[in-house]
């Protein structure tokens, strides 16, 4: 099963509340929002087509706790977010969330990187995960990640939870897919390769 970590990213890297000033003020954050005056139907377009290729859904405990409460009430059937959100199989990772209630929920018992591993290697179809910083890094390092979705907005946050932090280990990418939409987001699709420097 190949895993892809599909995410939404200002300039600096950070993914932290991109959607709501409330989304996750954990560590102090309070510059949540930073994407809604640069949303539109072009960067829905691309998202909905993230979800499009998912199999099933990886989760750490913060994300579905943000997701869970407004996917959940969302049931139009053509709104591909909420019914691969609401319908496809999730695994959460979460050591204090033992009885997940969003439906088709399974909590991964033990070290998630070798659960996930596992998941990797029994099964079949994309993994998609989205948000869930900690768990992304985790994965990173452990280089279990086969892909990066990332959209990119034209904005600098400054501060907050980064998808690369400055101690993780080097990578290169291959570029394997880009857009640029009439707003400016940029859409990348990045395949991990061994990191290259000149000597």
């Amino acid at each position: 099963m190949r895993l892809t970590v599909n995410t939404l990213l200002s300039m600096d890297g950070v993914m932290q509340g991109p959607g709501g000033a409330d989304e996750d003020p954990s560590n102090g954050f309070d510059r949540g929002g930073w994407l809604v005056p640069l949303a539109g139907e072009e960067m829905d377009h691309i998202v909905s087509g993230w979800f499009r290729q998912a199999d099933a859904l990886l989760l750490g405990r913060t994300t579905y706790e943000i997701l869970q409460p407004y996917w959940e009430m969302v049931t139009d059937p053509c709104d591909e977010v909420a019914d691969s959100l609401n319908h496809l199989p999730k695994y959460l990772v979460s050591s204090t969330l033992a009885e997940p209630s969003w439906h088709n929920t399974r909590v991964l018992d033990g070290d998630p990187v070798e659960a996930v591993a596992r998941i990797k290697k029994h099964e079949r179809g994309e993994l998609q995960m989205h948000g869930s910083h900690q768990l992304a890094q985790a994965l990173y390092e452990a280089g279990l990640v086969d892909e990066y979705r990332l959209l990119i907005f034209p904005v600098v946050v400054g501060a907050g939870k980064r998808l690369f932090q400055d101690s993780v280990p080097p990578s290169s990418f291959i570029v394997a897919g880009t857009h640029v939409t009439k707003s400016g987001l940029v859409a990348l699709s990045l395949l991990p390769r061994p990191f290259r420097a000149a000597f």
